[in-house]
Order: structure tokens, then C-alpha cells, then sequence
């Protein structure tokens, strides 16, 4: 039994996907739609073959903002949590303005980054860790301040210093909260390098797949569009997959959301 639910979680979401793409084709073959107005699959597939040469420099450039990014959140979010678990008033004191960059939209806030970062790559950071940072610093923060507060008193009366406490049983309990967030950072990172490059702008060599969907928009090559999208998507899908997968190594011996269980 649970070798036919491994196999159809995986075969499932496979076939729905070839349904959706077999109803894309036969909409457009049925309705006659022409090709720049909504291109078939199979056109779309070709042009994505053919303009690979142009479309993948412009990934590897969406993925160094996405990746810069992201480390720069784990980076920060962390530390800051780290911060916020050892000094209560600190927390008290920044975690609203910390809210505050979270629920401004970027797209608000991008004009004044272009205003006052003069480089192309700074300002496209800057946009998309904006994004990715917050779900971090609230995962990790929550994980933190929920170790037992058993073991702490224990810790507490065995006479472990701050530090001990926090690297012994607090980091611990808050790993499985951080992968969480981590895994909700990933793709965010992504939306954020690619919203970032549609509000700034960057063209030329160094530019990412945002680029290549206004550039294909403003000559109506419709396929070229939608082979970008199409690109972006499978890069969040891999993302998810490959720190769903980091996230089940590391908590699949010890955390009860990871272990297998006997049916």
C-alpha cells in the first residue's frame, strides 16, 4: 500500500500536468487560436529549444539575484533571530519595523532603492531580500521561543550559561521552523529577483528572464513569452523540491513531521 501511494504521489501531479498541457493544444487546435495570440505547447517547446542559447544566460542571471539573495535572508534572518531570542527588549523594539518591510509592497518601495543604490546588482539584491527575508527571521524567531520551557529551567538549573542554552536545545528546537521558512524564502527569493527585475529595469548582458518576457512583449513574440514563464516556473518547482529535500535529511531521524512511521 504504501508503495502505490509513493508512486502516485509522484505519478499523479504528472499526469494532471500532461492533461493540462494535452487541453492547452486541443484548445488551440480546436478554436484555430493563432500563434500570437495563445501558441501551442508543442510551439512553445520549440521556441524554447531554439532561443535556449539567449533565454539560459538570462536564467543563470535571475538565479545569481535569487541565490544572492536568499543566502543574504538566511544570513540575516537568522543572526537577527538569534538577536531577538537573547535580548526580549531588542526583539520588542525591531520586530515591527521588520513587519513593517514585509507588508510594503517592493514594487513601493523599489523606486527609492533605484534613487539611492547607484549599482544595478546592489538594487535587484535589495528588492528581492526584501522579500525573502522576513519569512526566515519569523520562522526561526517562533522556533526559538518555543524550546520546552522545561528543558530550559533544566538548563536553567544545572547553571548553563545564555550561549550554552541557546546552542544546546534552542537552535535545536528551532530548526524544523527554520527549514519551514527556508523552504517559503526559496521561492519567494525567486518572485522577489523577478519582480525586481521588471521594476528596475535591467537590460544588456546582465540581464534576467524579466527582461526577455518585456523584451518578447514589446514584439509580440508570444512564444518566446511564454517559454520565459515556462522557465521560471520549472526553476521555483526545482527550488522547492531541492530544500524540501534538505529539510527531509536533516529532520527525517529526529523530527516527527520527517519520520517514517510503520502504516
Amino acid at each position: 500500500m504504501r508503495r502505490v501511494e509513493a508512486v502516485a504521489r509522484w505519478a499523479l501531479p504528472i499526469l494532471v500536468l500532461a492533461g493540462a498541457v494535452g487541453l492547452w493544444h486541443g484548445l488551440v487546435v480546436w478554436f484555430a487560436i493563432p500563434r500570437y495570440v495563445l501558441p501551442s505547447p508543442f510551439v512553445v517547446f520549440a521556441q524554447l529549444a531554439t532561443d535556449w542559447p539567449t533565454l539560459f544566460p538570462s536564467l543563470v542571471n535571475t538565479l545569481q539575484i535569487t541565490f544572492g539573495a536568499l543566502a543574504i535572508a538566511v544570513v540575516g534572518g537568522v543572526g537577527l533571530a538569534v538577536i531577538f531570542a537573547q535580548w526580549k527588549w531588542v526583539e520588542m523594539s525591531f520586530f515591527p519595523i521588520a513587519v513593517v518591510f514585509q507588508v510594503t509592497p517592493v514594487i513601493a518601495v523599489a523606486p527609492l532603492i533605484t534613487i539611492y543604490v547607484e549599482s544595478i546588482t546592489a538594487q535587484l539584491l535589495i528588492c528581492a531580500w526584501i522579500v525573502a527575508f522576513f519569512p526566515i527571521l519569523s520562522n526561526t524567531t517562533l522556533g526559538l521561543n518555543s524550546a520546552d520551557h522545561n528543558l530550559r529551567n533544566l538548563f536553567q538549573l544545572y547553571g548553563a550559561t545564555r550561549w550554552q542554552t541557546l546552542i544546546f536545545l534552542r537552535l535545536p528546537a528551532a530548526t524544523p521552523y527554520f527549514l519551514g521558512g527556508l523552504r517559503i524564502a526559496g521561492g519567494l527569493s525567486l518572485i522577489g529577483a523577478v519582480v525586481a527585475e521588471f521594476v528596475v529595469g535591467a537590460g544588456g548582458r546582465g540581464s534576467g528572464l524579466a527582461f526577455r518576457i518585456i523584451e518578447a512583449s514589446s514584439r509580440l513574440n508570444m512564444p518566446r513569452m511564454f517559454a520565459a514563464l515556462i522557465l521560471i516556473s520549472i526553476t521555483g518547482v526545482v527550488i522547492f523540491l531541492v530544500l524540501s529535500l534538505i529539510s527531509h535529511l536533516v529532520l527525517r531521524r529526529w523530527h516527527e513531521s520527517a519520520m517514517a512511521r510503520e502504516p
